[in-house]
């Protein structure tokens, strides 16, 4: 991963912003200290690894909002939520959500910094899938649409000879087809494809 990761911290006390900004520069990490929601969205995540430590009670939305609104967006970004104003069923809805931590104000400095190596951990794991699995599109894209079809049947174990009766052409067809797709998408084997098709969620040959 070449870019450099990144923390996020929005919270709207500029106390808070500034000693996170120079406890997480302390650690050789780079930090955007912002102070509402809207600054987030107006910027966006980098695109390199990085967590949110994030402000529950914020001027224009929450931070459960905002929690909110990633995931119903399938927007993937780890998140560690501090509060001074924190209680049971609050942590319950962001830790349900996903949430990396939950740290109440004052929070010690060991905490923080575990919590924001975990997020980036998990947010590197996520990156590194969503390339391979882009990369797995793009195999997939450059079948033909016969060639689809064959693997589509191929991954749930029908024979060659099943395959051909199935669309309605020969064996010696289905084998070149099934042997241009084994080598477009990069399967040395049955298994190896079917976990390919399965990480490519494949129903019915589309992803």
């Amino acid at each position: 991963m070449s870019e450099e990761p990144t923390v996020i911290v929005i919270d709207d006390d500029p106390d808070i912003r500034g000693s996170l900004v120079s406890l997480v520069r302390s650690v050789g990490l780079q930090i955007k200290a912002l102070a509402s929601v809207s600054e987030f969205l107006r910027h966006g995540r980098p695109a390199g690894p990085c967590c949110l430590i994030l402000d529950v009670r914020l001027p224009d939305r929450s931070g459960l909002d905002l929690q909110r609104e990633l995931s119903e967006a399938n927007v993937f970004l780890p998140i560690i939520f501090i509060t001074g104003y924190g209680d049971i069923p609050m942590t319950v809805q962001a830790m349900k959500g996903g949430a990396i931590e939950f740290l109440a104000k004052p929070f010690r400095e060991q905490e923080i910094l575990e919590a924001i190596q975990q997020g980036l951990a998990r947010d590197r794991a996520w990156l590194d899938n969503e390339k391979v699995i882009a990369a797995l599109r793009e195999r997939f894209a450059s079948l033909s649409a016969r060639e689809r079809e064959v693997m589509a049947h191929v991954v749930t174990g029908r024979l060659n000879k099943q395959i051909a009766a199935d669309l309605g052409i020969s064996e010696i067809t289905v084998k070149v087809h099934r042997s241009h797709m084994m080598h477009k998408m990069q399967a040395a084997s049955l298994p190896e494809l079917a976990r390919i098709a399965d990480r490519l969620n494949l129903a019915g040959g589309k992803p």
